[in-house]
């Protein structure tokens, strides 16, 4: 999951309004610490430029320690987790911030002479030069205020604004995980379902009771199963396909020669996850709309592909009858992918076949 969100200093307007905000606050700490300091008392009897250019050299001041600040959040999200790191993400950002401001108030302690070169200046007057430390250790601390200040919002707002989208996809995945579920209980509970499989069970008891005996595991090891895992996030395409063995065995009982099945697996993708149930929606996708028939079998095969994906992909033997169909399964698939990596599925149909490729990942 990407932890890497911009926060919402990044929005323009913001930045703009959140640095007009840390210049009025530079100015009023400043005040609030000394109002009768000789600053103050020479600001609005000085010429008109001179107020001009102190107060677009705030600006520029208050700019860049913002611009820093937000800047070093951003390069640090991608660096250092605030999920798995937090007491190093916090002495990183705080240690970068106050570097950047000393070499900000250096850099302006260097070329601010120039720029109010017109001004007056300490000279060797003891008292002046006093003043003049007072004041410049008074910008730095409050340098230091706002830069922090900034840093405390920026960080806020970012776990803020990731918490409300982990909240989000924490939601969105838990209502996928439930219609997986609902698909696999109107699987239990479907009427043609239980009956067509009793149907051959009662079958097979009269003809052979060991073959009845082996229907019946097979028959409770599905929904076992499907009660089992349909809540889960992922599972391992080793633990699917163990799934798709029951499943397999019930309808080649069903069936018979009506289907055939092609698996073929790389064992080394074994361990690989996707999300649970998927070999068995697109397994029922494929039994719900084609034709069964000795003589012309719907053939499945899942195969896995050289770049570790997943391909399952049947024959089309269209019913003389179409069935409506929702596309809940396939739809539920691809959200689930969505949520679970930035791979998706990939559907592609022709006059023969429908195959679908599914991306497999490692946790």
């Amino acid at each position: 999951m990407n932890n890497t969100r911009d926060s919402f200093l990044n929005n323009t307007a913001k930045r703009i309004i959140y640095v007009v905000s840390a210049f009025l606050l530079l100015y009023l700490v400043v005040y609030l610490m000394d109002p009768f300091s000789v600053y103050w008392d020479t600001f609005f009897t000085r010429p008109g430029d001179q107020v001009l250019l102190d107060l677009m050299t705030s600006l520029l001041f208050c700019f860049l320690i913002s611009e820093s600040s937000i800047n070093i959040g951003k390069w640090l999200n991608t660096k250092i987790s605030w999920t798995q790191y937090p007491g190093k993400r916090l002495a990183a950002e705080t240690i970068l911030n106050l570097t950047v401001v000393m070499l900000i108030n250096q850099l302006f302690s260097l070329i601010c002479p120039y720029i109010f070169a017109d001004q007056p200046i300490a000279d060797n007057n003891p008292l002046a030069m006093e003043a003049e430390t007072r004041e410049m250790l008074r910008w730095v601390l409050v340098s230091i205020v706002i830069s922090l200040m900034i840093m405390g919002i920026n960080i806020g707002n970012y776990l803020v604004v990731n918490w409300k989208n982990e909240a989000i996809r924490s939601a969105e995945l838990s209502q996928v995980a439930m219609e997986a579920e609902l698909q696999s209980l109107k699987l239990q509970i479907d009427p043609h379902f239980v009956f067509n499989n009793l149907s051959v069970l009662s079958e097979l008891i009269l003809e052979n009771q060991q073959v009845g005996y082996e229907y019946a595991e097979n028959f409770s090891r599905i929904y076992r199963y499907l009660l089992v895992n349909a809540k889960k996030d992922v599972l391992t395409l080793d633990e699917e396909l163990k799934f798709l063995t029951p499943y397999r065995y019930l309808i080649q009982q069903r069936f018979g020669d009506g289907v055939q099945f092609d698996i073929q697996v790389d064992p080394q993708y074994r361990s690989y996850h996707l999300p649970p149930l998927t070999l068995q929606l697109l397994v029922e996708n494929a039994l719900k709309h084609n034709k069964t028939s000795k003589r012309d079998p719907l053939q499945i095969r899942i195969h896995t592909t050289d770049a570790g994906e997943l391909l399952v992909e049947n024959t089309l033997l269209p019913l003389g009858k179409e069935i409506p169909s929702s596309g809940i399964g396939i739809k539920n698939i691809k959200r689930r992918y969505k949520l679970l990596s930035t791979a998706e599925p990939n559907i592609q149909q022709d006059e023969d076949t429908f195959a679908v490729t599914l991306p497999l990942f490692k946790l």
